[in-house]
């Protein structure tokens, strides 16, 4: 674990919690690309910046933040507070919003597959995967928490 902490204590001690919130954001989609490499058999280099997936990015990084503001400043504070709250909504919209426009966004591409077959229209698929599943929240929440309590000097 200090062996963890030390390879990463330069790029932390300058902003603990914005360094941790990137930290969780970019090692939570390396764990999907990762994850993809192994579910398909080949690299899906669109796993290291596309939305949705296990684990959930954005949680992963707001709560880092949120966590490292905690220790830094109390649990108390005012920055905490404003911190925690916009991971809430973050969480809340990756589970609720994005995830309901990625369901129309697969109804919508059944259905110009469907005119395609039967009219002469051009199809643009439309990105499916842009929410979450509360597991996936969950999950993402969970890693950055994690991470911001045994990197944050």
């Amino acid at each position: 674990m200090n062996a963890l902490r030390e390879l990463f204590a330069p790029l932390i001690a300058w902003n603990p919690p914005l360094a941790l919130a990137f930290l969780a954001m970019l090692t939570a989609q390396g764990f999907k690309f990762i994850r993809s490499i192994f579910r398909r058999r080949r690299p899906d280099f669109t796993r290291l910046i596309g939305t949705g997936g296990m684990p959930s990015a954005h949680s992963a990084s707001v709560t880092a933040l949120s966590v490292g503001v905690g220790i830094g400043h109390g649990w108390g504070s005012p920055l905490f507070a404003v911190a925690a709250f916009f991971s809430v909504i973050t969480m809340y919209d990756a589970t609720g919003i994005r995830r309901a426009a990625g369901k129309q966004a697969r109804i919508l591409n059944r259905l110009v597959e469907d005119l395609h077959e039967h009219h002469k229209i051009t199809p643009e698929r439309l990105a499916e995967l842009l929410g979450h599943t509360p597991l996936e929240v969950l999950v993402g929440a969970l890693y950055g928490a994690v991470l911001a309590f045994l990197l944050h000097p």
